[in-house]
């Protein structure tokens, strides 16, 4: 079975290595001395190397949020495209789609160009649809 080791463990025979070469061994017998192949031994120093083990442990950390960021923002991604996919089909008609960029603005406080944007409206497209229904409203009082 494959044994897990944390960034502190991993410096610490990276540092163990170092000193049993310092005094004149050979890598390949360091490197069984702490039970991993030469293999793992060269990429931990590549990865590991130059680095403390705090700082290790800090990146591992580091990594692991980025990790999850970018399924985050994957998903937001894949939201979005839901969204325009369903607003952007012919069934759809600019002046819904005005009402859901009017209902956009006031919910959630964001610029028309914003909402415009995220919904697939033209502004322009926005903007006549505004106005034809001012004026159906001014002429109907």
């Amino acid at each position: 079975m494959k044994a897990r080791y944390r960034a502190k463990e991993i410096v610490a025979k990276l540092r163990i290595v170092e000193e049993l070469a310092a005094n004149g061994r050979r890598i390949s017998e360091c490197v069984q001395e702490i039970g991993v192949t030469e293999v793992t031994y060269y990429r931990w120093r590549n990865r590991y190397g130059d680095i403390e083990s705090d700082q290790a442990e800090r990146l591992v950390e580091l990594e692991a949020e980025i990790a999850q960021l970018r399924r985050a923002v994957s998903d937001l991604t894949l939201d979005k495209l839901i969204l325009l996919e369903a607003t952007t089909m012919a069934t759809l008609s600019p002046e819904r789609r005005s009402a859901y960029v009017k209902q956009a603005k006031a919910v959630l406080g964001v610029s028309e160009r914003r909402a415009c944007l995220a919904l697939g409206q033209h502004r322009s497209t926005q903007r006549k649809i505004q106005a034809r229904l001012s004026l159906a409203a001014g002429s109907s009082s």
